[in-house]
């Protein structure tokens, strides 16, 4: 059953620390297979009183009023996960599934006490080629409930990059029905990218790094490295290439891209709502970045190799040929962003439309709300939440609500103190 581990009220003091620096070039380094590292701690406080108004949500049917708002916690949903990557719920479903690093996903019950092995291709996955190879990306089919299709991203043990559609048949993922949609050699085992996400244009959408190799791919669409891929995995064999791809019918770049010039788009999120795409790239040398693109407008260089955040990397850089970050933070402040999402939930209405994500060497949280092409309500979450961990990823449950998944192996929940 879940247990709450923080409760911090609005007005905490925290103090700050970082954790030690393993370097940008390895955005997913990940602890031992059973991790027994203590939860992190921070202050335990009652909530403190809050003058927030009450907050009232009304839907078709019904209305419902919630307490003022006091303060946030993190509730622990699991521990001791293997290498876990990524988390995310099956449309149609209240479970979680949560993917592990070595080949493993694991589903997590709303009554379980632990996740349990739901598939195994751990015999076709390189995790061991590097600290970044390795299962790493997972999208449910946005009609999953009927038709049982899920797309996983991953390393092979010939370090090749695979995408691959499997089914669940009769509530069993099945890992013999895998389906090869999208294979090629990688030039090196780091920044493989590795986030899965379908767009409201029922489009799946995949995040490749450059493969290392000296960022030589970025500025090459041609390639399908260090770019944003987008299929209709609907229609075609393997796929469809979207007719407005912005490269389709040309020669200079491969029909697949969607967005290039990025270094290393661990994980990035599409907000349904307001079709655009959030992504998360890991920096090189001084900046970590967010940059945020529509869905409507393919074609987007991000910049990189010629410009790291909102500076030139390059000695011939032009900024005004790249679309730039909308915030980006320099390496005395972190080291590797995890990219989060924008919350949508509807248990903690007050942070409609935020934007939440994290550094891997920081450990903190932070958040904004982009509104009319600009970053607003800029907030760090160490007063709210403390120093977190290692942050792989974070994910939404089934209920739109934040999750947040360490290295150290715990799963936390967003939560509002009322």
């Amino acid at each position: 059953m879940p247990r709450t581990i923080f409760l911090v009220g609005l007005l905490v003091l925290a103090s700050a620390c970082r954790a030690p620096d393993p370097g940008s070039e390895s955005s997913i380094t990940t602890s031992p297979a059973s991790s027994t590292t203590a939860a992190p701690t921070s202050t335990t406080l009652p909530a403190t009183t809050s003058t927030t108004p009450v907050t009232t949500l009304t839907t078709s049917t019904t209305t419902t009023t919630l307490a003022p708002l006091s303060g946030y916690e993190l509730t622990e949903l699991a521990s001791q996960l293997s290498r876990p990557t990524f988390v995310t719920a099956a449309p149609g479903s209240s479970d979680l599934f949560i993917v592990g690093q070595i080949g493993r996903i694991r589903r997590l019950g709303p009554d379980a006490t632990e996740p349990e092995i739901v598939l195994d291709i751990s015999d076709r996955v390189g995790s061991l080629l590097g600290v970044e190879p390795g299962l790493l990306g997972l999208a449910f089919h946005p009609d999953y409930a009927a038709n049982g299709r899920f797309f996983l991203y991953y390393s092979d043990i010939d370090e090749n990059t695979v995408l691959s559609e499997f089914s669940t048949i009769d509530g069993v993922m099945d890992p013999d029905s895998e389906r090869v949609i999208l294979q090629f050699e990688q030039p090196t085992n780091r920044h493989n990218g590795g986030m899965l996400a379908f767009g409201p244009d029922g489009y799946l959408f995949l995040g490749l790094g450059d493969g290392g190799a000296a960022s030589v791919h970025s500025q090459d669409p041609t390639t399908l490295l260090a770019s944003m891929l987008r299929l209709d995995v609907d229609d075609g064999d393997p796929y469809r290439v979207p007719p407005d791809n912005p490269f389709v019918g040309s020669e200079e770049g491969a029909d697949e891209v969607f967005a290039y010039g990025l270094r290393n788009p661990w994980r990035y999120s599409i907000d349904h709502e307001d079709r655009l795409i959030y992504i998360g790239d890991v920096g090189q040398d001084r900046f970590e970045e967010v940059s945020v693109i529509s869905v409507d407008e393919p074609g987007h260089n991000l910049g990189w190799i010629a410009m790291e955040g909102t500076a030139c990397f390059q000695r011939a850089c032009v900024p005004e040929e790249y679309t730039p970050p909308v915030l980006d933070y320099s390496h005395s402040d972190g080291c590797s962003i995890t990219g989060g999402y924008v919350y949508r939930g509807r248990a903690i209405p007050e942070l409609n439309g935020t934007y939440f994500y994290a550094d891997w060497c920081g450990s903190w949280v932070r958040s904004f709300e982009y509104v009319d092409g600009e970053v607003t309500e800029e907030n760090d979450w160490t007063d709210e939440i403390g120093k977190v961990g290692q942050i792989t990823s974070f994910g939404l449950d089934h209920d739109g609500e934040l999750l947040i998944l360490t290295t150290e192996g715990f799963l936390y929940r967003l939560d509002a103190v009322r």
